[in-house]
């Protein structure tokens, strides 16, 4: 049984555009069915079997959000395996996925990310203050995914063009501005890495750990949690929440919904629609300052 699950995860790592993280977990899906299932031959696996895996997950209390990413994940893997002749009979045909009400992003108000920001509210002797401020603005400034902001090198900072270069999902490179904040906070960083008479070229990570190397997504979880405490924000504050943020006053200030859609590098125009929802008050606001016949 585990073959089939081999070959399918063989064929999404060389067709490449997929992080590991979420191969792991494609694979984990597809093994926690296979144990439900007490693996028995997929060639005669019945909707009846899914529906009852279903069930399964909602006695366990997963959310639909969690019930419908693994349901992707089965769908993706059988139409994987009948278009290999593997399977005859597809078990996910008649398969519908549990409804479940859209969240809402999590965003901070222009006021806490100033707050957040502020670098008088950090102790001047914390030998990872310039780091961390130029992490936070630089998050803030682009948007970028923490994925995208572990990759980033310092040949990606263009200082004269004020952008960075990213590599988002798919591999897919743009390049994006930055704020003449953010470019002060690297450059701040930078300079005292020089100081402490480190020998980078353009090649080196843009953000290290205590070691010296590149520092991980988590870390920087870790470290946008202990500094949003640090300044009195007691939201739940992590590394996404700059991309909902930008994405949200950019919107507020008036951006066109297309041009935020390229700025964060979303290949639908309707996942970038989620953040409209916070502008309505400054929609009623334009349109009472604005209509002739207010």
């Amino acid at each position: 049984m585990n073959n089939y699950i081999d070959i399918f995860i063989k064929y999404i790592r060389n067709v490449g555009g997929l992080s590991e993280n979420t191969i792991i977990s494609y694979r984990k899906d597809l093994e926690e069915i296979f144990d439900f299932i007490n693996e028995r031959d997929i060639r005669i696996l019945e909707s009846k079997d899914i529906e009852e895996f279903i069930k399964y997950l909602k006695k366990r209390k997963y959310s639909n959000r969690s019930i419908n990413r693994k349901l992707s994940t089965l769908r993706g893997f059988f139409r994987f395996l009948e278009e290999k002749g593997y399977l005859k009979k597809n078990p996910m045909l008649y398969i519908f996925s549990p409804k479940f009400e859209k969240r809402l992003p999590e965003f901070l108000f222009e006021d806490e990310v100033k707050m957040l920001l502020d670098k008088e509210l950090y102790n001047k002797e914390d030998k990872f203050i310039l780091r961390d401020k130029a992490i936070m603005e630089l998050l803030y400034a682009t948007g970028m995914r923490l994925r995208e902001l572990e990759g980033v090198n310092i040949d990606d900072i263009d200082f004269s063009s004020k952008t960075v270069r990213v590599k988002g999902k798919g591999g897919k490179i743009r390049i994006i501005p930055i704020t003449d904040l953010a470019l002060k906070r690297i450059n701040e960083y930078l300079e005292e890495r020089l100081k402490k008479g480190e020998k980078f070229n353009l090649n080196s990570p843009l953000f290290l750990n205590k070691n010296g190397t590149r520092l991980t997504g988590r870390s920087v979880a870790r470290i946008i949690k202990k500094r949003a405490k640090q300044s009195g924000l007691f939201k739940n504050v992590h590394p996404h929440i700059f991309r909902h943020s930008f994405a949200t006053h950019l919107l507020n200030g008036g951006a066109d919904l297309r041009v935020v859609q390229e700025l964060l590098g979303h290949s639908n125009l309707s996942t970038t629609q989620v953040y409209t929802h916070i502008t309505k008050s400054r929609l009623r606001e334009m349109y009472d300052k604005t209509h002739p016949r207010r």
